[in-house]
């Protein structure tokens, strides 16, 4: 549903630049290239993962599905988005998928429990707030960024938002329906 998402309203532009941060295990970036290619729109895709397995993990997934059109890059995404920024690099749309305490995924992955401390709510809300602001950076006025995480606590999601409002004033929340 994220990629759907990310591209309503961009049908019929040419060459669409689209960065997926955060990227691995690579379902969403199949999934872009999936819409682009159904709908015959070139897609421009980079696809950044800090870990280098799993970064060769969606260029495996990409050949098993035989998708091709994404440069798969392993970077930290906020040094990535940073660089890009500083080199006046821009896309049209950001799918960030950001690092998140994954509360909100404990009955498929039970022990997330035990792996998280309290302390990780906090620090991961500090990163996922650097990303929302190097990502943002990447954009055109018109462009989109698609923000996710896939925790409960208000800290890595709605609040995460608000202030992110609050300090991009030519940022508009849009709807994002069947979703929270």
């Amino acid at each position: 549903a994220a990629p759907l998402l990310l591209l309503d309203g961009f049908a019929g532009k040419a060459n669409l630049r689209v960065l997926d941060a955060c990227a691995a295990p690579g379902g969403k970036t199949a999934h872009l290239l999936e819409i682009a290619g159904q709908s015959g729109q070139m897609l421009d895709l980079t696809a950044v993962e800090l870990d280098a397995k799993r970064a060769e993990r969606i260029g495996e997934n990409l050949q098993r599905l035989q998708l091709t059109g994404a440069k798969v890059e392993i970077a930290d995404a906020l040094l990535f988005a940073e660089n890009a920024a500083a080199a006046g690099q821009q896309f049209d749309a950001v799918l960030l998928d950001a690092p998140c305490s994954a509360s909100g995924i404990v009955r498929r992955h039970p022990d997330v429990r035990w792996l998280r401390r309290e302390t990780d709510v906090g620090q991961l809300a500090r990163l996922q707030a650097q990303l929302l602001r190097a990502t943002w950076a990447l954009l055109p006025v018109g462009g989109r960024l698609l923000y996710c995480v896939c925790s409960v606590f208000k800290a890595e999601g709605q609040k995460g938002v608000t202030a992110f409002l609050e300090r991009n004033k030519n940022a508009a929340l849009l709807p994002s329906p069947g979703h929270l």
